[in-house]
């Protein structure tokens, strides 16, 4: 069994993820890969919902 690599993802953007999904930053780190990038998806989405420029 492989263990699972820690993410490459910036700091910055594991606060905002961790923010936005009201979760502590230590669960975004530990978080799948394929959720994360599902769930910085559906964040991005939603900011342009929400930003009709």
């Amino acid at each position: 069994m492989e263990m699972m690599q820690p993410l490459k993802i910036s700091l910055e953007t594991a606060q905002k993820l961790a923010k936005a999904l009201g979760v502590p930053i230590e669960q975004i780190m530990h978080m799948p890969p394929h959720i994360l990038v599902n769930k910085l998806l559906e964040l991005e989405k939603k900011e342009k919902e929400n930003d009709p420029s």
